[in-house]
């Protein structure tokens, strides 16, 4: 069975501010603290396709491994690692990032799919992000009938995780608008 959900939130702050702070979220040290499921952040490849004036970027991201203790117990792991793809389209002013687990995916699959674009209400001010991710953990052996519970705690929290993220955005978007009129926070 697939777990999946979708959310949406919306940054009032321009998309270039907030696709900013998206570079920045991981290597901030002020959100060490609030984002310490993640370990570390290596950019892989980074391209500029000069005809199309778009950015893809691929990043590794090593986190502790989701769900509950007991199951990472059984797995033998406390750490998974993922790809990060992202491609930059500054012309179309969208960002789109896509994550998926590369390791643990005997055992769960992890897909997130996030999208930075102008707010159709406020295109100049404000910017939408919107949020998919699936969750699949396969059966095996003596878990089978617990995977839908486990899928749920997985869910959880990941939900938590991206509150805690969209916190940090908020965060960095409010120290960019004042490093811009020169403000010190």
């Amino acid at each position: 069975m697939v777990r999946a959900y979708s959310q949406e939130h919306t940054y009032k702050h321009p998309w270039e501010r907030v696709t900013a702070a998206s570079w920045r979220k991981f290597a901030d040290p002020e959100s060490k603290s609030t984002l310490s499921h993640i370990l570390e952040v290596d950019t892989l490849s980074r391209k500029l396709d000069r005809s199309s004036g778009k950015l893809y970027t691929s990043r590794a991201i090593t986190i502790h491994a989701p769900g509950p203790w007991f199951v990472r117990k059984i797995v033998g792991q406390d750490i998974c690692h993922c790809i990060e793809s992202t491609v930059v389209d500054a012309k179309s002013r969208s960002m789109q990032i896509a994550t998926r687990n590369i390791s643990l995916d005997k055992f769960i699959e992890v897909e997130e799919k996030i999208r930075y674009d102008p707010h159709p209400d406020n295109p100049k001010g404000w910017t939408v992000c919107s949020q998919e991710t699936s969750i699949r953990i396969k059966p095996f052996s003596a878990l089978a009938s617990m995977a839908e519970k486990v899928e749920q705690r997985c869910v959880d929290k990941f939900q938590h995780n991206s509150v805690k993220g969209r916190e940090v955005m908020e965060r960095i978007c409010n120290f960019l608008e004042a490093e811009s009129t020169g403000i010190s926070i």
